[in-house]
């Protein structure tokens, strides 16, 4: 196949999948409308730690005002409907992801040379949302979080939309100081982060939201699992990434800063906020080891933790003049002839990367 071939299969793959997305979405919103009717049977519930009220209890009588006036065909025709679009979307998710991969996998191979695809934002982008789906059908059934499904499904739709429409760029080759064999490794480690703390997030919203609003017997609020629980998932999502951020961040960044640039530290916008989400994730982690914080104060520094993520992957993208990290294409290419063009003879400029 030709460069432009990989392309297209790139596009029109990415198309599928957001498509696919978008069913899985609306059958995980038709799974939850008629488990709207249904009480929250005992099994659905999620264990809860030693002390939490997550038991039935006088819940139950509740329940069973609310569905007195259906009658049991009506209730075992609700939990089928719900059983089949859950396992609908569950298979349109899994088939999302698969040609969301091959997206990214012809990405890298319809470049010239062949390379991975992180070249730019809109790829970087395309590799996170693959991850986000990633990790949580890995972990779905281990954490149990089937209930998550509609929220991360349509999570990585909007953010597949909002790459598609504005973050889209051209297959170009890679700068010189991209091709290094540390762009893998220190990419797919900050990828693999980026997607667990985003996950991690989603879940300390859910415990604000539960906490605020904890749910009758029936509706979505009723099966996401109790704050205790979801805190404890959190932290648990938290813990895997938080090591993975730091090889990340403080060894496979610099080394290849000082392969790239001969320095390991540049005090680069971009390489100052990853520190700061690296110090605020610190900060989590320590105070729920030492302080015992559990609940909504480490609900909020999570949350924190969240936004200097982001704010780095966007902000510095799209709004520092000084970041050697950028993802702003056409800005990038004009740095660099400008650099090249007025570099004395013999002399490699500081090419900035677009990571």
């Amino acid at each position: 196949m030709t460069d432009a071939a990989w392309e297209q299969l790139s596009n029109q793959a990415v198309a599928g999948a957001g498509l696919l997305y978008f069913l899985a979405l609306i059958a995980h919103l038709v799974e939850w409308s008629a488990l709207r009717r249904l009480p929250v049977e005992k099994a659905e519930r999620q264990p809860v730690a030693a002390g939490a009220v997550g038991s039935r209890g006088a819940g139950s009588s509740a329940a069973t005002d609310q569905t007195a006036g259906a009658t049991g065909e009506d209730l075992d025709g609700a939990r089928g409907r719900s059983a089949m679009f859950g396992r609908l979307g569950l298979l349109l998710t899994i088939l999302a992801c698969a040609v969301h991969g091959v997206s990214m996998l012809s990405r890298g191979l319809a470049a010239d040379p062949n390379r991975v695809p992180w070249g730019n934002m809109y790829e970087f982008t395309l590799s996170g949302t693959f991850f986000i789906t990633l990790i949580f059908l890995v972990v779905r059934q281990r954490l149990r979080l089937a209930w998550m499904a509609p929220i991360v499904v349509g999570t990585v739709t909007t953010l597949l939309m909002i790459d598609v429409i504005w973050l889209h760029e051209e297959v170009a080759p890679l700068t010189e100081a991209l091709y290094s064999p540390w762009l893998v490794i220190h990419v797919v480690s900050a990828i693999i982060a980026t997607a667990a703390f985003t996950l991690g997030g989603l879940l300390s919203v859910l415990y604000l939201v539960k906490e605020r609003r904890p749910g009758g017997t029936t509706g979505y609020l009723a099966r996401v699992p109790e704050p205790v629980v979801l805190d404890r998932i959190s932290y648990r999502l938290h813990a895997f990434a938080f090591p993975v951020w730091t090889f990340a961040v403080l060894i496979t960044g610099p080394i290849w800063a000082h392969e790239a640039w001969s320095r390991y530290w540049n005090w680069d916008p971009k390489e100052v906020w990853a520190f700061i989400t690296w110090v605020v994730y610190a900060a989590y982690l320590h105070a729920r080891a030492t302080a015992g914080w559990r609940g909504r104060n480490a609900a909020y520094l999570a949350l924190l933790g969240t936004a200097t993520l982001w704010f780095n992957f966007i902000g510095i993208n799209f709004f520092s003049t000084s970041s050697q990290h950028s993802y702003a294409a056409p800005a990038v290419v004009e740095r660099v002839e400008a650099l090249q063009a007025s570099a004395p003879p013999g002399v490699t400029p500081a090419v900035p990367l677009r990571l």
